[in-house]
């Protein structure tokens, strides 16, 4: 069986990455291929990103509070490319307020600040290891 693969992104004009280089590190080291996009980038850069490296999964660290914009337009993109079996979480500083709202759009878990990485890294193989068997 092929390695899960991940698409890390930093959506947005938020520059601290420091968190998501963390996450890169933990799924990376826990066996999955992580594809780590980098600064400021745009919704259709991360879902380019998805379609191009045949992502399983992708995770999007926000911080600047931007994430009520950036999310739904990632999950419109995903589906008009039907990419709709890839997994998404976003992690960061998300109101606790806006997680059903996230959720009900297709954003499969948030992740706080203090997430133990062992967590996120269960979730994605379980998730992405359901989706893949009954495919």
């Amino acid at each position: 069986m092929r390695k899960i693969r991940v698409v890390i992104a930093k959506p947005g004009l938020d520059g601290h990455d420091r968190g998501a280089k963390v996450i890169a590190r933990a799924l990376r080291d826990a066996g999955m291929e992580v594809i780590y996009t980098g600064l400021r980038q745009t919704p259709e850069q991360i879902v380019g990103a998805a379609l191009q490296e045949d992502a399983d999964a992708i995770g999007l660290s926000i911080l600047s509070g931007a994430h009520n914009h950036i999310c739904p337009r990632v999950m419109q993109l995903l589906k008009e490319h039907r990419l709709d079996d890839v997994l998404v979480v976003v992690g960061g500083i998300i109101p606790d307020v806006d997680v059903p709202k996230l959720k009900q759009m297709g954003i499969a878990a948030v992740f706080l600040p203090g997430s133990p990485m062992q967590e996120i890294v269960d979730f994605i193989n379980r998730h992405v290891r359901s989706r893949v068997e009954n495919i």
